[in-house]
């Protein structure tokens, strides 16, 4: 049975076109409460959510998130952050002797925090509000370190960016998704052969020959300028999380 719940996951996707119609604080503040609600590590919530109503700071983030005009424009822009600092300073204040936060301890707080990202993504499709995930956030690390007076136990993951979509969007097709065949083994992993890498990794690629299509995804995706500062700026952010950087 397909539920309503089911049914809203399936058919969501990325907005990046909005209406002039305001998000309400009454939707702002159930979209916040569903993400304080998902589910966390021993309860322990190792995030901080960013509420950017800073028009200055939207238009800084459309800069630095690879010059994407419609952050700018959207309704409601929120910045996960992991965040151990609070926890650190409770174990501290409270004599606990704490350890410095290690890279599990990131890695933990990450999961934390993209859980509650999407469950205020689908607490907003609920409420007819599209959404787009922005991964550019995790790019020039020093740079929004800075421009959120982050402490050293704190760094972007995720950020989302809210708005009502245009009849455009609305109506735009989502793009088809990879079987399940590609993406669950069952028991353990299951190197794929090439016939099904060839017939599954590429729902999307149009006219485009199965070659082709990969070549070009490779040279604009994992080959990309962008690409490569997303993985210095991650690396810089758990060296600073870490105190490698700070030795």
């Amino acid at each position: 049975m397909i539920t309503p719940t089911i049914e809203e996951l399936w058919k969501r996707k990325s907005v990046r076109a909005y209406t002039d119609r305001k998000i309400t604080k009454e939707e702002k503040e159930l979209i916040l409460r569903s993400a304080s609600e998902a589910a966390s590590a021993g309860n322990q919530q190792m995030y901080t959510i960013l509420d950017i109503t800073d028009q200055k700071l939207k238009d800084t983030l459309t800069v630095t998130c690879d010059n994407q005009p419609f952050i700018a424009k959207a309704d409601l822009v929120l910045v996960f952050c992991v965040d151990f600092q609070k926890w650190y300073d409770t174990f501290r204040i409270t004599g606990c002797d704490p350890r410095k936060p290690e890279a599990g301890d990131f890695l933990l707080a990450v999961l934390d925090a993209a859980i509650a990202a999407q469950n205020a993504v689908t607490a907003a499709e609920s409420l007819g509000i599209g959404s787009c995930y922005i991964g550019d956030i995790l790019e020039r690390y020093e740079i929004h370190k800075e421009l959120f007076h982050l402490p050293d136990y704190a760094a972007p993951v995720l950020m989302a960016v809210f708005g009502f979509p245009t009849e455009q969007q609305i109506e735009r097709k989502k793009p088809a998704r990879a079987p399940l065949s590609f993406l669950v083994h069952e028991n353990t992993y299951r190197p794929l052969s090439e016939e099904e890498l060839r017939a599954s990794i590429a729902p999307n690629k149009g006219e485009l020959s199965f070659d082709e299509w990969a070549k070009r995804f490779c040279a604009r995706k994992y080959h990309s300028d962008f690409s490569r500062e997303m993985s210095r700026s991650v690396q810089a952010a758990l060296d600073h999380f870490c105190g490698r950087s700070r030795e």
